[in-house]
C-alpha cells in the first residue's frame, strides 16, 4: 500500500521558487535577436548596391566592346572625342555613308544606348593614339556611383 505522505511530487513550486524565464532574461533575448536582424539587413542593403553596381560595369564592358567593335567596322572612321555624332541614316536608312559619317552616326546611337544602360550623368570618350606601326583606341566610360566622390570608369584599349 502506498502512503499519500511518502510520494514525491514533481513540478509542483513552493513559495519563492520560480520556474520559466524573468523579464530580463526575455529582454536580453529581444536585444540580442534585433541586432542580428538589424546585421541581416545591413547585409541585405550592401548586396543590392553591389548587385547595382555589378550591373553597371557589365553594362559598361558591353557598352565598351560594342563601340570597338564600330570602330573595326569602320576603320577610317573619326571616332576621336566624346560625340554628339549625329542620326546620318547610315544603318538601315538606305543611305551610302562616307566613313566620317558612319563614325557620326555609330557615336549617336552608342551614347544612346549609354543614356538607357546606365545612369543619369554617364559619359564616354575615344581617344586615339599614334603608335606606328599600329593605331591603338582607348574607349572609357564613366558613369557615377551612389556613396563615390569620383565616378567609377571602365577603359578598354583596342589596337588595329
Amino acid at each position: 500500500m502506498i502512503d499519500a505522505g511518502s510520494v514525491a511530487t514533481r513540478g509542483t513550486c513552493t513559495p519563492g521558487s520560480a520556474a520559466g524565464f524573468t523579464l530580463v532574461e526575455v529582454l536580453v533575448a529581444l536585444v540580442v535577436m534585433a541586432v542580428g536582424l538589424l546585421g541581416i539587413a545591413a547585409l541585405y542593403v550592401e548586396g543590392l548596391r553591389a548587385g547595382r553596381t555589378a550591373g553597371y560595369r557589365s553594362a559598361a564592358v558591353t557598352l565598351a566592346a560594342d563601340m570597338a567593335d564600330r570602330i573595326r567596322a569602320n576603320p577610317g572612321g573619326a571616332y576621336a572625342g566624346a560625340g554628339p555624332g549625329a542620326n546620318n541614316g547610315c544603318v538601315n536608312g538606305g543611305v551610302d555613308c562616307e566613313p566620317d559619317e558612319m563614325a557620326r552616326d555609330d557615336w549617336f546611337r552608342w551614347l544612346g544606348d549609354l543614356q538607357r544602360r546606365l545612369p543619369t550623368g554617364a559619359t564616354a570618350n575615344v581617344e586615339i593614339q599614334d603608335l606606328a606601326p599600329i593605331t591603338q583606341f582607348v574607349i572609357t566610360v564613366s558613369w557615377p556611383e551612389i556613396g563615390q566622390d569620383e565616378p567609377v570608369s571602365y577603359t578598354l584599349a583596342l589596337q588595329l
